[in-house]
Order: structure tokens, then C-alpha cells, then sequence
């Protein structure tokens, strides 16, 4: 599968493997180089290496979640001070939210590569503010919490809660920032090919990372929900 870039002066395709390659020749020597002395950055960039490196990342924080999960099933059978609190009817708003971004996300990825500058500012905004809105509900969560006496410390149930919503919590509020990096640099113009499909990557990646953090979020709250 390949993807397309286009400009009036030039096209070039994007494979998942290989790098990009010239097709017409407007501009462009077979290695890569320009006719026009910009030295460039020359053709030797591919997505797939963003793309490669959001999966190691990915790796390593779905190990750390994993682990968690092992300890947290455990856990629970493992004496009788296990005591299950009442879900916050705040969860349940925030999972709604997270679940419209990874569509505003997705739109938003898919504009860009149709050369649509607008559409992919105006939904990444929207992402960037769903994502935003899922973290200040998961605080409200916790003050509501508070307010009822449920803290950490108060029994190995609350304290898992509480480890699994700010463990995703900091690593959602990393993707919001690389969300928060792409929207800033949408005001640069890319003068060259590699710059572009350095963009085309960079959302590749963040939209990736949205997407697994969505789905994590997802299974944290059925495990939540349904083991107890």
C-alpha cells in the first residue's frame, strides 16, 4: 500500500518499505538530489520510521500495563481486604470522549493526506480539546472520590484505581502534547517533498499512539468494571 503526495510541481509515492520515489522527474534526480540547489534534504525519509519507533514506544508501555494487570488480578484474590468502590458516573463521560477523539483523530489524519490543511487543523483542535476534556473528567473522578472518603491508601482496589487512571492519564497527556507539537507546525509551510512526508509521518505516529491509548483506556475500564 502506498501513499501519495502531491503537488502541482511534483508527486511522489510514499511506500510502507522502500521511502519515497520520484515519479515524474520535475525537479528531481534518481538519487534523491534536486536541479534546484537547495541541497537538500534530498528524497531519503520514510513515515515508516515514525511509525516503527510509536510501536517500540507502544511496546513498552503496554508491558508496563500488562504487568500492572497481572498484579492487579492477583491482588484481588488474594485476601479480604479487597473492597470494590462505586464507578464514578464521570468514567463513563470521559470514555465517551475519548472514544469521539479517536474519530476527530482519524479524520483529522486522513485530511492531511488528502492535501487538506484545514480540515486537519480544525480536527486536530477538536482532538487536542476531546483529549483535554478526558483528563479533567478523570480528575473530577477523583474529587468525587475524595468526597465520598476514598483515597489511595483506603483499601488495594482504590489503590489500583488510582495507579491505572494516572499511569494513562500521564501518557494521554503525552500524546496530547505531541498532538499540541503537530498543531503548532501546521503554520510552517514545507517547501520540500521530505518535509512533507516528515508531517505525513509525524501524524501517522501520533494518531497510532491515540488510537492504542484509546483502546487502553477501554480495557482498563472493563477490568475496572467487571473484575472485582
Amino acid at each position: 500500500m502506498a501513499v501519495t503526495v502531491t503537488r502541482p510541481e511534483q508527486i511522489v509515492d510514499v511506500g510502507l518499505g522502500g521511502g519515497p520515489r520520484p515519479r515524474d522527474g520535475n525537479g528531481f534526480h534518481k538519487n534523491g538530489g534536486s536541479h534546484d540547489g537547495d541541497g537538500g534534504d534530498g528524497l531519503n525519509f520514510s513515515p515508516a520510521r515514525y511509525r516503527i519507533g510509536v510501536w517500540v514506544a507502544i511496546g513498552s508501555i503496554l508491558m508496563l500495563f500488562v504487568a500492572l494487570t497481572s498484579a492487579y488480578i492477583v491482588r484481588s484474590a488474594s485476601s479480604n481486604d479487597w473492597k470494590p468502590i462505586a464507578m464514578p458516573k464521570l468514567l463513563w463521560l470521559s470514555t465517551a470522549l475519548i472514544l469521539v477523539s479517536s474519530i476527530t483523530i482519524e479524520v483529522s489524519r486522513r485530511s492531511l493526506k488528502r492535501n487538506n490543511n484545514g480540515a486537519y487543523s480544525r480536527w486536530l483542535i477538536n482532538t487536542v480539546v476531546l483529549g483535554a476534556g478526558f483528563v479533567v473528567s478523570q480528575l473530577f473522578a477523583w474529587r468525587q472520590l475524595v468526597r465520598q472518603g476514598v483515597y489511595m491508601a483506603s483499601n488495594p482496589y482504590s489503590s489500583f484505581f488510582y495507579l491505572f487512571t494516572a499511569a494513562h492519564g500521564l501518557h494521554l497527556l503525552g500524546g496530547i502534547f505531541a498532538l499540541t507539537y503537530l498543531l503548532l507546525r501546521t503554520t510552517k509551510k514545507r517547501a520540500t517533498i521530505d518535509g512533507e512526508l516528515r508531517r505525513i509521518g509525524a501524524a501517522d505516529a501520533a494518531t497510532i499512539y491515540w488510537h492504542f491509548m484509546d483502546g487502553l483506556w477501554v480495557g482498563l475500564f472493563a477490568l475496572l468494571i467487571f473484575w472485582r
